[in-house]
């Protein structure tokens, strides 16, 4: 079975540097999920969210420029590059990676040190503060396993 090419569209990041530069980290989330929707083609669009063998259709200028706005407006703090040396870090071990970036939490009360993801959305920080860690955003959604985020930070945009 061949794997159609998505359509080409001109695909505007205007959206994301406004949420960007005005702070709103959460709503700025959401259109990094859409745009990847988007870049990813039209069977990504129908479905309303990206298979992770579909990130090789993103261009490495279009997953740059996320990055790249993410990057300027959080002091390099949060976007992909920064998940990728903290993954890399990590020895590319996505549940050491989920607690260095907090998206798992420590179970309170537990005898044995354990995690827990945290509840989308109220749980995740969505501000940039001085005790927000590094890589926390832009979230992948990585409850479906960690395929789509893997595809991401091993792109040829971030080599």
């Amino acid at each position: 079975a061949s794997v159609a090419a998505p359509t080409w569209q001109f695909v505007s990041f205007e959206l994301l540097e406004e949420l960007l530069s005005a702070g709103n980290y959460r709503q700025a989330d959401e259109e990094t999920r859409r745009l990847l929707i988007v870049l990813a083609g039209d069977a990504a669009v129908k479905r309303g969210y990206v298979f992770f063998s579909e990130v090789q259709f993103i261009s490495e200028e279009d997953l740059r420029e996320i990055d790249r706005l993410w990057a300027q407006y959080s002091d390099n703090r949060f976007g992909y590059r920064a998940q990728k040396q903290i993954w890399e870090k990590s020895n590319r071990d996505f549940s050491k990676f989920f607690i260095r970036v907090e998206w798992m939490k420590k179970l309170e009360g537990s005898e044995v040190e354990q995690y827990t993801y945290r509840a989308f959305p109220a749980e995740f920080m969505w501000e940039l503060e001085a005790t927000t860690p590094a890589g926390h955003l832009p979230l992948t959604n990585a409850l479906r396993g960690t395929q789509l985020l893997n595809s991401i930070l091993s792109h040829p945009a971030f080599q």
